[in-house]
């Protein structure tokens, strides 16, 4: 009974998470048209740096000994004071007559944001490999000793968290469509150097690749989700992510498939295949992602 009521209220936690993703994500990029430029890199930048806080008071209420209770009980405080204490700085939502959708109405996803989608797709199964296997790769294939097992894992969420801070300024230089190109190639080339070489810090310098591959993905498709003359900004965000996070859910178990066949190196052969995809699905999309002045 008690696993099935967690199972419930995980499912419902995960829910209202992703439907708060996807509000923050909707402010974020009215922010971004009021600055003229791509500010969302940084504040997903800003989520990643709260994963390091999280994995900090985590470890906190473990030194002090406190239950999940407690725990749980701390943090709900923590982020109800947060959101009261800063709601009035929330951006006004403006109703595009244009592209206005009454009521809960289905629609599908035009072919841009199809196509955005799956670029996030391949994105995030790259970063759900990182987040469930770049232990297990540090652990079975390149046999590191016990206290070295994480840095790979370290070094990943380090650099993806640089190079979202990174992200906007690259992509006012160089495009956002630059940036996504360059990310799949990054996040090839870290996967190829850790098969090739399956070394302690050949491969840490490869999960550091991997980590500036996969940070301006997401925040970038869902800038240019933004530009949607179809639909309004929330609900062509909440497409893309959808799409986007089948990949996240998808990829560790198909990695954990691939490799009780043909072993590990093999799965993150196919994740750097799909890393590499990236850029060829932004290469042939470029034309439908932005007008060509932008590109």
């Amino acid at each position: 009974m008690d696993a099935f009521f967690l199972s419930v209220m995980v499912f419902i936690f995960g829910m209202i998470g992703n439907m708060m993703n996807i509000s923050l994500n909707t402010q974020a990029l009215n922010l971004e048209k009021d600055y003229g430029r791509n500010i969302l890199g940084s504040l997903h930048g800003l989520w990643s740096l709260a994963g390091f806080a999280g994995a900090g008071i985590g470890g906190l209420m473990v030194y002090f000994k406190l239950s999940p209770f407690h725990h749980y009980s701390i943090v709900s405080l923590i982020g109800v004071f947060v959101i009261f204490t800063f709601r009035n700085g929330f951006v006004p939502e403006v109703q595009d007559k244009s592209n206005s959708v009454k009521g809960m109405v289905w629609r599908k996803p035009d072919k841009t944001l199809l196509r955005l989608g799956m670029v996030g797709f391949c994105g995030m199964m790259c970063e759900g490999c990182m987040f469930d296997w770049s232990g297990v790769y540090m652990n079975k294939v390149v046999m590191a000793p016990a206290y070295l097992v994480p840095t790979g894992y370290i070094a990943y969420m380090g650099s993806m968290a640089i190079g979202r801070f990174a992200a906007d300024k690259l992509a006012h230089r160089f495009g956002m469509i630059s940036v996504l190109q360059g990310s799949g190639i990054l996040i090839f080339s870290g996967l190829v150097l850790s098969i090739a070489y399956p070394f302690v810090y050949t491969v840490i310098i490869g999960f550091l690749m991997v980590g500036l591959g996969t940070a301006a993905i997401v925040p970038l498709c869902f800038s240019l989700a933004a530009n949607s003359t179809s639909l309004p900004t929330g609900i062509a965000i909440a497409m893309v992510s959808t799409i986007s996070f089948f990949g996240f859910l998808l990829g560790p178990p198909l990695i954990g498939f691939i490799a009780e066949l043909t072993g590990l190196k093999a799965s993150f052969a196919l994740m750097s295949l799909v890393g590499l995809m990236v850029s060829i699905l932004v290469y042939l999309s470029k034309k439908s992602f932005m007008p060509k002045a932008a590109l």
